[in-house]
């Protein structure tokens, strides 16, 4: 599975973003989806994920509330919608996949990044 992250960019404090990220070479459909973020100097952390089955989602507490995160089966891709950016959002974003329902193992497959710069 091959996965291809864009949609990142420079924004004011209180702009918007969708990211999106495309799959392909696999069942895009069977896979579990997430989004993470590494700002400068920092671990990589979650931010959102959604199922395959039932389009469950979960988020980071850090953007709950500004973050939808949603797929289109039909173009293999996940999106992920901020709102409300905040400058400690800035970090590049990694989509990630994995195979399972709900499954706490590690993800397989990541994309390459795309930045997203927040300023005040």
């Amino acid at each position: 599975v091959q996965l291809q992250a864009s949609g990142g960019g420079s924004v004011q404090a209180g702009d918007s973003l969708r990211l999106a990220c495309a799959a392909s070479g696999g069942s895009f459909s069977e896979l579990e989806m997430a989004w993470f973020r590494q700002a400068p100097g920092k671990d990589r952390e979650f931010v959102a994920l959604i199922t395959w089955r039932h389009f469950l989602t979960n988020y980071a507490d850090s953007v709950q509330g500004r973050a939808s995160i949603f797929r289109d089966n039909a173009k293999n891709t996940v999106y992920l919608q901020m709102n409300s950016l905040k400058p400690e959002d800035t970090a590049v974003y990694y989509c990630a996949a994995r195979r399972g329902f709900l499954n706490s193992g590690p993800f397989d497959y990541w994309g390459q990044g795309t930045q997203v710069t927040v300023s005040s």
